[in-house]
């Protein structure tokens, strides 16, 4: 039997937990990797984070099931996070100059760029849940148990809240591809696997074997697509027929009423990330603060979507016979460049801004009586403070003042929202008044008697902004 070793008899004051409760006192005195070892592989999960980021955004826009598009723009702010949390401590580690943005591999490359290049949605979910994620975990769990627990610490807290960010992802994608397909084994899947034998693991412990099998997607350079696509739930994606804010701002209809057409404003947001997606997409060079904040403020933008989606079920009323509208994000993203679309969504910011902004819909949802409907404005509200801020770090500083960032901002609104009359002319839509049957479901499901003033409201866009400002020559 070999003779005891002095961790053996060693016990903390009174039993306490000892190292912080980091650890035992047995783990920690395992050597563990080196600095330089720590470094190299988290170079390599920053990188795939960073990949899996810039994927889900670029997904977003061209995506039409609603669903995969708000989780696309959920897990990309997520990836942005872990990002963010990597660099941070990579630089931390005495490594300068740090690299971050170097390559780790030209096979890792080759990986993500064939997972970005998958314009099937089953694959691209199968590519970026199911199979990078899932190598990635694997990776930062190899990580955690070789290193040191006591000396790595640091790294240990941010890979841990990694992981648990990354089973809620893969949780996501397994049940997402369920849904999809029936069957798992693809050739993408083979082609994905090989990728990481020659790139030595996706962490690049492993030997590295081979060579970079023949490409299929991504034989040809990636090219974002910033047309915006919907699910066959948004019908009528070109209606502009219901002038939410004319109905919103008219102090002759009630609170109640109000609170429905403030949903429809919320749910009709999914046009905002279609939208910056594409501005984040092709806006290359930036430090990587903006795309970690614009990527916030995508989400945030999803998640108002979603807001106007739980809002319509809780008050009975059928989303899908609202028409929610493309037409914002799609002339945006067709017609302007990345820094008008930026214009466009900071002077919108800046409107929402004054007492007749978010602070008038909050008290218009305390007014209704619905206590969630003052909950999801007055979570809007903050969001909305917050959105203007990163505009000030970001877009305002491109321009000479604030007063040319907004007028550049206005200009830009301007030139794409004067199209009500042509794409009725081109059959895309008929403008249909769907008010009336919306509000007469909600009423159906309160038990309530229709107002009829309020059924009576037939405002269009025709000619007008939603900041109710009439478009030059209409």
């Amino acid at each position: 039997m070999p003779p005891p070793t002095p961790l053996a008899g060693y016990t903390s004051y009174k039993g306490l937990p000892p190292l912080a409760g980091l650890c035992t006192v047995e783990e920690a005195a395992r050597p563990g990797l080196s600095v330089e070892e720590c470094v190299r592989r988290l170079k390599r999960f920053h990188y795939c984070f960073k990949r899996l980021h810039q994927i889900l955004t670029a997904r977003i826009t061209a995506e039409p099931i609603y669903e995969l598009k708000t989780g696309f723009a959920h897990h990309a702010y997520l990836c942005a996070e872990h990002v963010t949390a990597l660099r941070t401590r990579i630089g931390e580690m005495r490594e300068p100059p740090l690299g971050l943005e170097d390559v780790p591999h030209p096979a890792l490359e080759a990986y993500f760029e064939e997972i970005q290049g998958n314009w099937n949605t089953e694959e691209l979910v199968l590519g970026a849940y199911l199979h990078a994620m899932s190598v990635l975990d694997t990776a930062i769990a190899k990580y955690m148990a070789e290193t040191n627990p006591l000396t790595d610490a640091p790294t240990c807290r941010v890979l841990r809240f990694a992981r648990l960010e990354l089973s809620d992802m893969k949780k996501f994608g397994e049940h997402a591809f369920g849904c999809l397909v029936d069957d798992e084994v693809t050739a993408v899947s083979r082609w994905l696997n090989a990728c990481l034998t020659v790139a030595g693991g996706l962490d690049g412990t492993a030997p590295e074997s081979g060579t970079v099998p023949d490409r299929f997607y991504s034989k040809k350079p990636y090219v974002y697509d910033p047309i915006p696509q919907r699910d066959e739930r948004f019908s009528d994606p070109w209606n502009q027929g219901v002038n939410a804010e004319s109905f919103l701002y008219n102090p002759a209809y009630p609170a109640r009423a109000k609170a429905l057409m403030m949903l429809y404003k919320r749910l009709r947001e999914i046009d905002v990330p279609e939208m910056m997606a594409s501005i984040i997409t092709q806006t290359p060079g930036k430090p990587w603060g903006y795309y970690r904040d614009m990527t916030r403020q995508l989400w945030d933008e999803a998640r108002h979507a979603m807001m106007g989606e739980v809002g319509f079920v809780a008050l009975g009323v059928d989303w899908t016979k609202v028409k929610i509208t493309l037409n914002w994000s799609h002339r945006l993203n067709t017609e302007c460049t990345p820094l008008e679309r930026h214009g466009v969504l900071y002077f919108i910011e800046q409107g929402l801004m004054p007492k007749t902004g978010k602070r008038y819909e909050f008290e218009t949802g305390q007014a209704s009586e619905l206590p969630l409907i003052a909950t999801l404005q007055d979570f809007d509200w903050a969001d909305e403070v917050l959105h203007s801020q990163i505009g000030r770090v970001w877009y305002v500083p491109q321009f000479g003042s604030l007063k040319e960032s907004l007028d550049y901002g206005d200009a830009a609104w301007s030139k794409v929202l004067s199209n009500w009359a042509t794409v009725k002319e081109q059959g895309l839509t008929k403008h249909e008044n769907w008010w009336p049957a919306v509000y007469l479901m909600a009423c159906a499901a309160e038990g309530a008697t229709p107002d009829a003033q309020v059924m009576a409201f037939d405002e269009t866009y025709e000619g007008k902004r939603a900041d109710l400002q009439r478009i030059a020559g209409e």
